[in-house]
């Protein structure tokens, strides 16, 4: 990294990695002699290692584990010649920030020559909120650090990212998929730096390299904040696999916001809950907050460049703190957001995702009281029978999902209930899912993802003997699609003929003429209106239509 090239020049680097030392090892390292200086000696202590360097994809690595289950880091130096084209994979030079009047040292370096230096980057993102805000923080990376420009067309990108998500059926096919274009383009001898991040590039790690060996960097979520460092590596035309556990550092290179009204801020990385059909945690890592303090610095930088929402994302958001010492808490936290944003700057507070194991109480107090977070609740309930959750091990039941919703409507009446559900997890009987059915006719959400279960690699669900047809799946999943729309209409409507303050975020990009906001409770609205004159301003409008996902409106004057 920086501060290291500025002490170590990278010929010493080089040579320290073709020693492949170990954790404590005290190296003594000579510097080329025909240098201005007459050459200098360096001695180099190892502290830690984050790679572990062999010479190819079939040599041993230290750390004797399978990559799919646990994860390490590796780095392959030798890189094998790719069949079918007899080309050696190429990797264009990635400069990180630098003082001028490195030339002299940067020009000697041999893996350098002749190789173009890289100007562009591409990131493909699939998935949740968590990738969104992930590739923000690769785009600060690759922006901020290493002065990149990004194109919207991945096909002539120097650098290109797929930020990858397993959580559907077949994400892993997809992902094959999608490198298909950009392995040919290495199989060619273009200098491209390929990148695959994300949860796919976690949960498949060195099989991924295997099965297409033009992939030159395969890391996993917690890596964001390193991708400087790794691409580095990739430079020397080495092969990186970076899965193995981490401590999850705080960025130094700002996101590259993908709005300019609402942001997304982490809060809470990974999960330690083992939900028998959930990937998340062997992905995602076990769960690391982050302290209130750097929290409330980013969205303090949020509040001085004019945005107006901010939503904080975890996987477990109620999980907030309890790995601190001394231990906080999700209420604790908004209370102090809060209680910090300055006046006519940050108007909006919104998180995702909750547990009902672990909701509290205090967040239904938070929500109903403080000023700027928003009435809206994610509730996931996946299933409305016992059976199913004990299953699933989802640590609560019906009427315990009931007591928490029946809390929310009392003290936050005018709240918003979202959630999600799964059907035909394994087991799941005609019975169970009527349980389902009853449940959401209790609850009527405003918002429900529904999801057919789908097995996914690693959970145990995925090896049980007793699966649902995907007919009878398919059958349920409409049922359920369809009893949500009715409810989402009817919570729709309560809005109709009231005049409702709305946060402008966007033109209708179905009718240029009209903006798109949001209701506190997270409706979307859309409304005659000059984009350029109302984006980012909250306005009165009243509701003149109620559909099942929107609310058409007249701006109030």
């Amino acid at each position: 990294n920086e501060a290291v090239l500025d002490l170590i020049p990278t010929s010493v680097i080089d040579q320290l990695f073709k020693q492949k030392p170990k954790g404590g090892d005290i190296l003594k390292i000579y510097h080329d002699d025909t240098a201005a200086d007459g050459g200098r000696w360096h001695l180099c202590r190892i502290d830690d290692l984050l790679m572990d360097y062999v010479r190819d994809s079939s040599s041993s690595s230290t750390k004797v584990v399978d990559s799919r289950t646990t994860g390490f880091n590796k780095v392959i130096t030798a890189r094998k010649k790719l069949k079918g084209s007899g080309t050696t994979p190429v990797a264009p030079i990635i400069n990180m920030n630098q003082n001028d009047g490195d030339d002299d040292e940067t020009t000697s370096d041999s893996w350098k020559n002749n190789k173009p230096v890289a100007k562009t980057y591409h990131i493909a993102t699939s998935g949740c909120q968590m990738n969104v805000a992930d590739s923000e923080r690769l785009s600060g990376v690759l922006q901020n650090t290493l002065s990149l420009v990004e194109l919207e067309d991945g096909t002539m990108a120097d650098v290109v990212i797929l930020n990858t998500c397993t959580i559907r059926d077949h994400a892993e096919q997809k992902v094959y998929d999608a490198l298909g274009p950009y392995a040919a383009r290495k199989r060619k001898g273009e200098a491209l730096a390929l990148v695959v991040a994300g949860c796919v590039a976690q949960q498949e790690g060195e099989a991924l390299l295997k099965r297409v060996p033009e992939v030159d960097l395969v890391m996993g979520p917690q890596y964001v904040s390193r991708l400087g460092d790794l691409l580095q590596d990739v430079s020397r035309g080495h092969q990186v696999v970076a899965t193995d556990p981490t401590l999850i550092s705080e960025d130094l290179s700002r996101p590259v916001r993908g709005h300019d009204v609402r942001a997304w801020v982490n809060i809470i990385h990974g999960c330690n809950e083992h939900c028998t059909y959930c990937v998340v945690p062997g992905v995602r890592g076990v769960e690391q907050s982050r302290s209130m303090e750097s929290i409330l610095a980013e969205c303090l930088e949020l509040a001085n460049a004019g945005y107006k929402e901010v939503t904080l994302l975890g996987q477990n958001i109620d999980a907030y703190g309890r790995d601190m010492m001394p231990k906080r808490n999700f209420a604790d936290l908004l209370t102090y957001l809060n209680k910090r944003m300055p006046q006519g700057t940050i108007e909006r507070i919104r998180y995702v995702t909750s547990h009902p194991r672990y909701f509290s109480d205090r967040v239904i107090d938070a929500v109903a009281n403080l000023e700027k977070v928003c009435e809206c609740f994610h509730m996931p309930f996946q299933s409305g029978d016992d059976e199913v959750l004990k299953g699933m091990r989802r640590g609560y039941t019906h009427d315990s999902y009931m007591t928490i919703i029946r809390k929310i409507k009392d003290k936050a009446p005018d709240a918003s209930i979202c959630g999600d559900v799964i059907v035909g997890f394994p087991g799941e009987t005609d019975e169970a899912f009527q349980r389902t059915l009853d449940l959401m006719e209790k609850v009527k959400f405003d918002n429900l993802n529904t999801f057919a279960y789908s097995p996914r690699p690693n959970t145990e669900a995925a090896l049980w003997d007793n699966q649902v047809p995907e007919d009878v799946k398919a059958e349920r999943l409409q049922k359920v699609q369809r009893l949500a729309t009715q409810h989402a209409l009817e919570r729709s409507e309560r809005y109709a003929g009231k005049v409702i303050d709305i946060l402008v975020e966007d033109r209708n990009p179905k009718n240029i003429d009209q903006v798109m906001g949001r209701t506190r409770q997270g409706r979307q609205v859309f409304f005659d209106g000059n984009i350029n004159q109302l984006k980012g301003k909250v306005v009165d409008v009243k509701i003149v239509e109620a559909r099942p996902w929107s609310l058409m409106g007249e701006i109030q004057t």
